[in-house]
C-alpha cells in the first residue's frame, strides 16, 4: 500500500520546534510519507508544498498562542490551489489565554480546520485520527 503524504511544519512567526520533531518522527515511524517544513512557516508554503507532493493532509503546529491569527484563511487558500477537501489538522497553543478544548476546536472548525488538538496531545492520538480521517487500514 502506498503511503499517505502528509506535510507537517509550524505556521507564522513561531520558531517552537521541539513539538514539531517530535511528531514528525511520531509520522515516520507510524508509516506516512512526511515532509517537514520546520518553522517559520507561512500558509502559502504549506500549500505549496501539498500541491508539489500530492499530499493527502496539512498539519500545522503553533505554540506561540497566535495560530488562530496565522490560520485564518487556510481552507479557501486551498481551496483556490486546488486542494479542496484536503484534510486539514492544528495543534499545539492554539489560541492566546486559557481557552477550553472544544471551543478551540470550535473555532478551527469554523476557519475550515478538520480537526483541533490541544497541547501536550500524545502523537498517538494524531496518528491514529490522521489514519482513521485518511480511511487507512490498521496494520
Amino acid at each position: 500500500m502506498e503511503k499517505k503524504k502528509i506535510i507537517i511544519g509550524v505556521i507564522g512567526a513561531d520558531v517552537h520546534a521541539v513539538g514539531n520533531t517530535i511528531l514528525n518522527r511520531a509520522f515516520i515511524d507510524a508509516g506516512f510519507d512526511v515532509t517537514n517544513l520546520g518553522v517559520l512557516v507561512p500558509q502559502e508554503e504549506f500549500i505549496e508544498a501539498a500541491v508539489e507532493t500530492g499530499a493527502d493532509a496539512i498539519l500545522v503546529s503553533s505554540l506561540y498562542g497566535q495560530g488562530e491569527i496565522d490560520c485564518t484563511g487556510m481552507r479557501e487558500k486551498c481551496d483556490e490551489a486546488g486542494l479542496k477537501g484536503i484534510l486539514l489538522y492544528a495543534g499545539g497553543n492554539l489560541v492566546v489565554g486559557k481557552v477550553p478544548a472544544d471551543e478551540i476546536e470550535r473555532r478551527y472548525k469554523e476557519l475550515g480546520f478538520d480537526r483541533a488538538f490541544p497541547p501536550g496531545t500524545d502523537p498517538k492520538v494524531d496518528v491514529e485520527y490522521l489514519r482513521k480521517d485518511l480511511h487507512m487500514e490498521e496494520a
